[in-house]
């Protein structure tokens, strides 16, 4: 029975390397990728904010109190009681869904300056290596370039790699939303790079931002821990499964504020996000480009109300990723296959992984007509 046991345990094993091989050797030309630890739960600061009872009565508690009850909770707050939260716990309400969108702005960028300081005062500390202040300069830069005048952070972690969301438009007087959810090797560093910029999320949302002709708010979401290269992060759905309820819980807050129901799109690995927070999130529509997989099987799987599309160019390298789901290895089925049910977006000029909002695409045009709440 044990000699049975060790054989099986080993051919399990050795499935598993054989389509980690495979998933590596279709993506040739990226490097290994290094596991990540999830960034999950509240930001720093909860602490102080559960400790606060300056108002009289008991804060929401940002891991438990939903985004409707907080909410609810601030439309019974006066401006100077909010400009009070705000002074006193800015990383917290500028992460805290469903408060109003406007006082998220105004607390995150009060956070961004504080992180700063203290990341300045690392650079100045010359009792630690060399690196970790460079290190530390770097991010001081980059949390000066996200509070720049006319950028409206709608949340920020500095927590890991560090997490960021950024609005293009009026996300309040909007009558359509787009929210963007990256894959791989996208962070506080590369979330506004402008090498391969169609591949980071500023890029993507500013070009459908501009292909709506800024009728559609569109929303730069990078708030998950994201795999880093190709390895097991990119081959498995645990980083997905850690970030989705990020996801779910940040459009649950855009619709506790008012907001219309999304379109959502989501690139590469963001697919597999989107997979797992589909039948927790309320979007009108899903839109998938470069997927390896969803997770599931076809589009009932996904337990959505949401239109369902899926965008995939003929030269895009993620086609040689085989799309099963092995031991927790892989994605499972294509959503641009035609058995999965999604909706079919053109890729006419799609050049390559990170080609889809690319101006002058099919693909582009086809997601501003889905953002807009048309039917191409």
């Amino acid at each position: 029975m044990r000699l049975r046991g060790w054989k099986a345990r080993g051919k399990r094993t050795l499935a598993a390397a054989a389509l980690s091989a495979t998933l590596v050797a279709g993506t040739a030309g990226w490097a290994a990728g290094n596991q990540q630890t999830a960034v999950t739960g509240p930001v720093p600061g909860v602490s102080s904010w559960r400790a606060d009872h300056a108002l009289g009565r008991q804060l929401p508690d940002p891991a438990t109190a939903t985004p409707a009850e907080v909410a609810a909770f601030f439309r019974t707050l006066s401006a100077a009681q909010l400009r009070g939260l705000v002074e006193r716990h800015a990383l917290v309400v500028g992460n805290l869904d469903g408060a109003p969108v406007a006082l998220r702005y105004e607390a995150n960028a009060r956070a961004l300056e504080e992180e700063r300081a203290k990341q300045l005062r690392r650079a100045g500390d010359q009792s630690l290596p060399g690196r970790d202040r460079e290190a530390a300069r770097d991010r001081a830069g980059r949390y000066q370039s996200l509070s720049a005048h006319g950028r409206q952070i709608l949340a920020f972690d500095p927590r890991g790699r560090g997490q960021v969301a950024e609005v293009y438009g009026d996300i309040e007087q909007a009558a359509h939303v787009a929210v963007i959810v990256p894959g791989s090797d996208i962070d506080l560093g590369s979330f506004d790079r402008t090498k391969d910029q169609y591949g980071t999320p500023t890029g993507m949302a500013r070009s459908l931002y501009a292909a709506t002709e800024h009728r559609s708010a569109v929303i730069a979401w990078a708030g998950y821990t994201t795999p880093v290269g190709i390895g097991p992060d990119a081959a498995t759905g645990r980083l997905a499964e850690a970030g989705a309820p990020r996801l779910a819980r940040f459009v649950q807050g855009l619709e506790a504020a008012g907001t219309p129901a999304p379109a959502v799109f989501c690139h590469s690995y963001g697919s597999v996000v989107c997979g797992e927070a589909a039948p927790e999130m309320p979007a009108a529509d899903l839109v998938v480009a470069g997927s390896p997989g969803m997770g599931v099987d076809d589009v009932a799987g996904l337990g959505t109300t949401a239109h369902v599309w899926a965008a995939k160019a003929q030269d895009d390298w993620i086609d040689d990723v085989p799309n099963v789901d092995v031991f927790g290895l892989g994605h499972g089925a294509d959503p641009a296959g035609p058995g999965f049910g999604a909706r079919t977006v053109p890729t006419a000029r799609v050049d390559g992984h990170t080609g889809y909002f690319e101006p002058g695409t099919d693909s582009l045009r086809a997601f501003a007509e889905i953002a807009l709440g048309e039917r191409p």
